[in-house]
């Protein structure tokens, strides 16, 4: 049965927050969507509706009779905790100083803040008064004098809620946090299913969709940082749902470390979501008179899963990334490692330099193998932790080096740009190997657990970054390296799992350290480019992209893994924020030839567009295409930095992936298509456009269409004949403009 809504005058009109019922009904309104929830009799917070807006939208009340779980299980509850007839997965669970785990969260008021609050030492969704406003809820656990303030803000642009909670312990006695999930959200009973990216290092982030069934599913990440194998995000789909129609829900954990995704669905039919830090790996002691505040998560609702993804996509880049790169066009680099490895010497790295002005690119980024005295970084088993210029290498010094490569004139492409060609760095701040200075004068800095082994991969360790020291010598040692010399861009990396943690909370604390690093180096360093990196994908999540716009999307840079790597990936984050690359064939991670075009062309999808070349190798033509892809990247790259993104068809599901990137005003749009396989005698379908002006004409590579044509009819592509060498990898780029 349901009940209405009382028909109560706002006590805010002018918010996008609405408090109705005397207080006790909240309704949060975005542009195409609505969050409400109750307080019940109990003073037990009950959701309402999440989901396309409706005027006078009834409550929910529960249908529920008989039954062991009676109301609290029956309910769609806000924050369920633990022990008190609610058997499924909680979103709080506190282990009280006498023991207990019973809690009993009641509400007691709450409050509307203009803007959003920071949370502190944590990455967080941001925005003035006009962007997005607070709605805090105010509970108590009256027995355990344990208080909690949840924190929903609504950004209406994008129909996104951003949810935290803090918990105080106001009793005489230490109590321990077992599970805190960031959101949680009660679905409707339906046919519900779940996505979730999921992969290996150099197939990271492929898309799983599977059905709900009766009990717990879901997915954990317990490596420390959010991981290749699982990412900090699911959508709560329809069965029906496509890309384009039917509800689709996304929910992202804001945080890098071990987390946790549960969907369970009840014998009462009721579907729960919880998404938060991992339980396993958590165990927070707060002592009397402290607080414990959770990363973020945010959800949003969408028409189809292009709707929830571009939602995101704006979401993230304007209320979340807080890079001064995150609007700017990024310079195209070339990458020493897979053309060098550690194999270079200064003039080697001039000279390759020299390629790279000569070609067009504007940045020559030095990777792995130029730092440490003591133990030099000449293969894999010595110098990380010891941040110093290897003196051997470069005798005159890294400035010396930087001096001459800015000096050298950059040829003119699609930017217009002859400036000095610009240099980039490669760290691995978090990590140590055995042979290094570091390690012999601070084994205690690395991860370790009592006398229990410390597991070495890829010979090295991990550096406990939850103590402050550590986070000190990264601050100092990184920072005297970018202060020494125009640094202009960082690839940061991160190439192993924690192991042997001391303390399950370490992992956490590791975090909020790694967050205090990352906030003190980019406050001070604006004007570098930080890119993020963890073996490729890693580390791909919305608490890196608060610092750093963009990261390295995978190892695997061969064209065809990468088409699914790369349209998985803007399932959840903005194409601006990936770094895609072209490299040589065969491919050095699956074998395969590809040609240049087409690995380009796959390559352009993401924000930052660059080479892992062998250029001493190119032939002239070669060299004479690669300028070209240049000025092609320089010209496509507006759209995907600025522009929404539209999946036509993906991989997996179509021979024929396609993207497409509209301007804000929808005047003009790249379309980049692909053909994986060749076939013989196939009508390859239409593509049929989006977000375009139904209204307006656009040309189409000479040919003139309506906006409406495009969009309900389509884009018919030719292909290269099958029998034709080459007919497998093709790709095509057409820009569209209106006429």
């Amino acid at each position: 049965m349901v009940t209405q809504l009382a028909n109560n005058t706002p006590t805010k009109t002018a918010s996008p927050i609405q408090v109705l019922g005397g207080g006790r009904e909240f309704i949060l309104s975005g542009v195409g969507a609505d969050y409400r929830f109750h307080v019940d009799d109990d003073d037990e917070l009950v959701h309402d509706h999440f989901g396309p807006a409706a005027s006078g939208l009834a409550t929910w009340e529960s249908s529920g009779g008989n039954g062991w779980g009676r109301k609290l299980l029956d309910e769609r509850r806000e924050f369920p905790d633990l022990g008190r007839g609610d058997f499924r997965v909680p979103a709080v669970h506190i282990r009280h100083s006498t023991g207990s785990t019973v809690s009993a969260f009641k509400f007691v008021g709450y409050d509307v803040v203009a803007g959003k609050p920071p949370l502190p030492g944590l990455p967080a969704t941001f925005g003035d008064a006009s962007e997005v406003a607070t709605l805090v809820i105010h509970l108590e656990d009256k027995h355990s004098s344990v208080v909690a303030d949840l924190r929903y803000s609504i950004f209406p642009a994008h129909n996104a809620i951003a949810r935290s909670f803090t918990l105080t312990n106001n009793g005489s006695g230490t109590i321990e946090v077992q599970r805190a999930a960031s959101f949680s959200a009660d679905l409707p009973s339906g046919e519900w299913e779940m996505i979730q990216l999921s992969g290996e290092w150099c197939r990271e982030a492929r898309e799983i969709r599977r059905p709900i069934n009766i009990g717990t599913q879901g997915f954990q990440s317990a490596t420390g940082y959010s991981s290749h194998y699982f990412n900090p995000f699911v959508s709560m789909v329809h069965s029906d749902t496509t890309e384009t129609r039917g509800p689709a829900y996304g929910f992202s954990l804001i945080y890098s470390g071990s987390f946790a995704v549960d969907v369970e669905r009840h014998a009462f039919d009721l579907v729960r979501v919880a998404i938060g830090l991992n339980p396993l790996q958590l165990s927070w002691p707060i002592a009397p008179g402290e607080s414990f505040t959770t990363p973020e998560a945010v959800a949003v609702y969408g028409e189809g899963l292009g709707g929830m993804s571009r939602s995101l996509h704006n979401l993230y880049r304007h209320n979340l990334s807080r890079s001064n790169f995150t609007f700017l066009e990024r310079p195209v680099l070339l990458n020493s490692w897979e053309g060098m490895y550690y194999k270079f010497t200064e003039d080697m790295l001039y000279k390759r330099a020299q390629d790279c002005a000569d070609l067009g690119i504007k940045l020559f980024v030095l990777d792995d193998g130029w730092f440490g005295d003591k133990h030099p970084r000449v293969h894999d088993n010595a110098g990380l932790g010891d941040w110093v210029v290897n003196p051997r290498r470069f005798p005159q010094g890294l400035d010396h080096l930087v001096k001459r490569i800015n000096q050298l004139p950059v040829k003119a492409t699609e930017s217009g740009t002859t400036d000095g060609l610009q240099f980039g760095l490669w760290f691995e701040p978090e990590m140590v190997n055995p042979d290094s200075e570091l390690y012999e004068n601070h084994p205690d800095w690395a991860l370790h657990s009592g006398n229990h082994a410390r597991t070495e991969v890829r010979q090295q360790l991990v550096l406990n970054v939850s103590k402050r020291e550590v986070q000190d010598y990264i601050i100092k040692a990184v920072g005297a390296i970018l202060r020494s010399t125009n640094i202009t861009y960082v690839k940061w990396d991160n190439n192993r799992g924690m192991h042997e943690t001391p303390f399950p909370y370490t992992s956490h604390a590791y975090m909020l350290g790694l967050y205090r690093i990352l906030d003190t180096l980019t406050t001070e360093f604006p004007d570098i480019l930080f890119e993020g990196c963890a073996s490729g994908g890693g580390r791909f999540d919305p608490g890196i992209l608060h610092y750093w716009p963009q990261s390295w999307t995978s190892d695997d840079t061969d064209a065809v893994e990468r088409l699914h790597i790369q349209f998985g990936t803007s399932l959840a984050y903005p194409p601006s924020a990936m770094g895609c690359h072209v490299s040589a064939v065969p491919n050095e991670q699956v074998g395969r030839t590809t040609s240049l075009d087409f690995r380009a062309h796959v390559a352009l999808m993401g924000g930052s567009f660059g080479f892992e070349l062998q250029t001493e190798k190119l032939s002239a033509e070669d060299q004479a295409q690669i300028t070209g892809l240049v000025s092609l990247a320089e010209r496509v790259q507006p759209y995907v930095i600025h522009g929404n993104m539209y999946r036509l068809a993906v991989p997996g599901k179509s021979n024929w992936p396609a993207a497409l990137y509209v301007s804000e005003d929808k005047s003009s749009a790249v379309l980049l298509a692909y053909q994986i396989y060749a076939r013989i005698r196939v009508d390859t379908p239409k593509l049929r456009l989006e977000g375009l002006d139904q209204d307006a004409t656009y040309d189409v590579d000479g040919v003139q269409y309506t906006g409406s044509v495009l969009t309900h009819i389509g884009l018919k592509l030719r292909w290269e004949p099958e029998h034709l060498p080459g007919a497998d990898y093709q790709s095509r780029v057409l820009f569209i403009a209106k006429v």
